[in-house]
């Protein structure tokens, strides 16, 4: 075929200018029911550390820390170290660890929608068999549907939204996913806080996770969806795209040649940095942690609640100046920022809260201020982005295949963070912060070399975007074009 390519992965020639692509009813209507994957994942996030604050809960599965939690002169950093309390929260990163994995090739070769339906019908099993949990067993049991239902759901989302949405307006539909997960984080939070005080409350969270997973498992033609009849460019690039992708086999092999090395890199660091800001530290175990500080039970979850909305009104912000600043600008001011306040955290810790003390009104205002701003700073930079750019950078032969390496290194960081935190917390005490600011140097310094701007690059078009990187052009192998027959 003339001017075809052989090799890379994507389109030989750039014609974002040429498209003209606009939101339309069904876009926005399809990207709105999509993103309720992400509340289904925020919710989990944020009901997790309320449940295993509630006495009753703690009562029923987890005696023994219930017990601890009760002496007075038992260490502020370990009233909660706990692997079985542990193990509540990460087993379900790790059944969705395993189910990523499978969804891959499900997404690829039975569609986005599929996998969406079938995560929205695994969260409706593990949320029932949560909220009518009679062991731990049935408890554990039913994290595991959660999980399954959330491997499901993180692989095709962040795909679905891309590749939905117009190419300059991709970025912000796209954090659709990120803001439906703080609004679910929000939700829980807010949830929590009503049903503290009821014996029977902890069942009535885990159950209505119910909900929004109803809500995903409901569920065009190029025109209808784009909003205009111009479609002719960017028609021809998804179609030598589609042409390219149909005739891969092997889409996890051919991730691991070198002509994809930059998406590969990005896919794996991306996912990995975000969980290592820190963040589901303190959205897993929010009340947790402010009870470790010395708050006593609502006041600690109605911090958590603040920082859930915080988290949430942030992502509204994101939403707004991606598409205009770009990816870089957010990751990399966010970065500096969330190195300030965890660093002020921990120096604030570290001098005011021993081992048996508790920290004045004072202070406990001001560590919740600036947690709160940590949190800001995450919401608008690593939050969204982190699921945004790898979701974004993939060309279409390796997409889904791309994804699922994206979502297993998150939900396996994700497993390790939550399984690990407690006792972390337990041995580093205040350090723990100082941990995770090292953390957020390494990421932002990375970003500043490693990631290149894709604001406003089709995804058709990215492969082209690594061969004008300083380091990434280096890697990526040259192009050979056919040449037409009869010359």
């Amino acid at each position: 075929m003339a001017g075809g390519h052989i090799g890379p992965a994507g389109v030989a020639k750039e014609r974002a200018e040429q498209y003209q692509g606009r939101v339309t009813f069904y876009v926005v209507i399809a990207c709105l029911v999509a993103a309720v994957g992400g509340a289904i994942f925020g919710y989990d996030i944020g009901i997790s550390g309320g449940v295993t604050s509630m006495d009753p809960f703690l009562k029923k599965f987890f005696p023994a820390v219930y017990k601890k939690k009760g002496l007075a002169h038992e260490n502020n950093y370990c009233k909660f170290n706990d692997q079985g309390l542990a193990a509540f929260t990460s087993s379900l990163y790790l059944a969705g660890l395993v189910a990523s994995l499978i969804a891959a090739p499900v997404t690829r070769n039975y569609g986005r929608r599929t996998s969406i339906i079938f995560g929205g019908v695994s969260f409706l099993i593990g949320s029932t068999l949560n909220a009518a949990a009679v062991n731990l067993a049935m408890l554990l049991l039913g994290r595991i549907m959660l999980g399954i239902g959330i491997g499901f759901g993180n692989q095709a989302v962040p795909l679905y939204l891309s590749e939905m949405a117009p190419t300059h307006l991709r970025g912000a539909l796209n954090m659709m996913f990120q803001l439906a997960t703080t609004l679910g984080i929000f939700t829980a939070n807010m949830i929590n806080y009503g049903t503290q005080k009821l014996e029977w409350g902890w069942r009535l969270s885990l159950g209505l996770a119910a909900f929004p997973a109803t809500i995903m498992t409901w569920r065009k033609l190029l025109e209808k969806i784009r909003g205009t009849t111009h479609v002719d460019a960017e028609f021809q690039d998804m179609l030598d795209a589609s042409e390219l992708s149909n005739s891969i086999k092997h889409p996890f092999r051919n991730i691991l040649e070198k002509r994809n090395r930059p998406q590969l890199v990005l896919g794996i660091f991306m996912p990995m940095f975000q969980i290592l800001t820190g963040i589901n530290s303190i959205l897993f175990y929010a009340p947790v942690l402010f009870q470790s500080m010395g708050f006593e039970g609502n006041a600690s979850l109605y911090s958590s609640a603040l920082t859930g909305a915080v988290l949430a009104s942030s992502t509204v912000l994101s939403i707004a100046a991606v598409d205009r600043l770009g990816r870089r600008l957010l990751l990399i001011t966010g970065g500096i920022q969330m190195i300030t306040y965890q660093v002020v955290v921990s120096i604030i810790l570290g001098l005011k809260l021993g081992n048996n003390q508790e920290l004045s009104k004072g202070f406990s205002v001001l560590v919740v201020i600036v947690i709160c701003l940590f949190v800001l700073a995450f919401g608008w930079s690593w939050g969204p982005l982190g699921w945004t750019v790898p979701s974004e950078i993939f060309p279409l032969e390796t997409r889904s295949a791309g994804q699922g390496v994206t979502v297993a290194v998150n939900l396996l960081f994700t497993f390790i963070i939550a399984q690990s935190f407690l006792s972390l917390l337990c041995e580093l005490k205040f350090g723990i912060f100082l941990f995770f600011a090292g953390w957020i140097i390494i990421m932002t310094i990375f970003v500043f070399f490693f990631l290149p701007e894709t604001k406003g690059v089709p995804i058709e078009e990215m492969i082209l975007l690594w061969r004008k990187h300083w380091f990434w052009k280096k890697i990526m192998p040259d192009i050979q074009y056919e040449q037409p027959q009869g010359t």
